[in-house]
């Protein structure tokens, strides 16, 4: 996704981060302290270049319980009287929003976010979005011939393909849901919960996650499925006889799901933790995070775009991140009752 015609302050944002990083290295504490639901394979390049940058420790912790970003939000709610950390990094935004909502997190506005979409931020700058990922489409290009690829959400509904070539991760959990609460705000309740209905109804395959609709893809249990582009990208750099195809791209678009960083509310480092946040958004973060692989949609102009990717010019959904939170708390019990009933 780009967006040109944005005045770049990329000189500015570096000399600020460098009178930041003087400042900060010559002030008692040299280590910042930060929470992280990033996959460590992703995250921990990030945080090793910006300690060779500023001579900081940094000393993350990441979540590796299944729970992922919910046990670090738990946890730093648990803390608020007695804050451990300084930055939370999650590879989502509903459970930073929850944060905020919590009183565990401080406004900070880099300098380095000027650039990204006022979509992607949160208007009191308590949070910002970088480096998102897509929800996109999956198919085996064994089985479908490009004229077959699904092009829209309405093709899980299409019976010129049986409804039992078709996946999706039960959307009661993970980016799935996220995506259900964004119809919710976007359609409306109606709209939203008949679509699922349906899915349910057709008998659409129902699988326990984004990496088993993949698989289930890539095997050829079913012709095409919905999923995260990280999971469609690593199984076309894995050779599977897979394609991506993004959906909506002629009217409302796709979800968009950025990684969202913020400053822990009364932090023990919290100069050294907007040193950290100002790294993360900055210009090269987002390259190391494309050439890593984690970053799919880069939210701005970027030099380089995942291999995977024809395009990064992606269609999101019109909707403030704000918006589909109240969607995620909306829809969680009618979901329930459609599937779990």
């Amino acid at each position: 996704m780009n967006y040109p015609g944005r005045t770049t302050l990329t000189m500015v944002s570096c000399i600020i981060f460098f009178i930041l990083c003087l400042t900060s290295c010559g002030s008692g504490s040299n280590r910042v302290i930060i929470y992280v639901s990033v996959d460590q394979n992703y995250a921990e390049p990030i945080l090793d270049l910006f300690e060779k940058n500023t001579q900081l420790d940094v000393l993350p912790v990441y979540d590796i319980e299944a729970s992922k970003t919910t046990g670090l939000v738990n946890r730093l709610i648990a803390e608020k009287k007695n804050p451990q950390a300084d930055v939370f990094w999650s590879g989502e935004f509903v459970q930073t929003i929850a944060l905020k909502e919590a009183g565990a997190l401080i406004p900070y506005q880099s300098p380095n976010g000027h650039d990204i979409p006022d979509q992607f931020k949160d208007p009191e700058n308590y949070w910002t979005g970088f480096s998102g990922r897509a929800r996109v489409f999956i198919v085996n290009t064994d089985l479908l011939s490009p004229s077959e690829y699904p092009s829209s959400l309405d093709d899980f509904h299409n019976t010129r393909l049986p409804a039992n070539q078709k996946a999706i991760a039960l959307p009661l959990f993970g980016t799935t849901y996220t995506h259900a609460a964004a119809l919710h705000s976007l359609w409306g309740s109606d709209r939203m919960l008949s679509f699922f209905n349906q899915l349910k109804s057709s008998n659409v395959q129902l699988l326990n996650g984004n990496s088993s609709v993949r698989d289930w893809v890539a095997s050829g249990k079913v012709s095409y499925g919905l999923t995260d582009t990280d999971d469609a990208c690593g199984s076309i750099q894995r050779g599977d006889p897979v394609t991506m195809v993004i959906p909506d791209q002629t009217t409302q678009g796709t979800l968009v799901i950025p990684n969202t960083v913020g400053l822990v509310a009364g932090g023990p480092n919290p100069d050294n933790g907007r040193l950290l946040i100002d790294y993360l958004l900055s210009p090269q973060t987002l390259e190391e995070l494309i050439k890593l692989g984690w970053c799919h949609v880069p939210l701005r102009s970027s030099k380089n775009r995942p291999d995977c990717l024809d395009s990064v010019s992606i269609r999101p959904f019109s909707l403030s991140l704000d918006s589909i939170y109240s969607g995620f708390k909306a829809c969680r019990g009618p979901l329930k009752e459609i599937f779990l009933k």
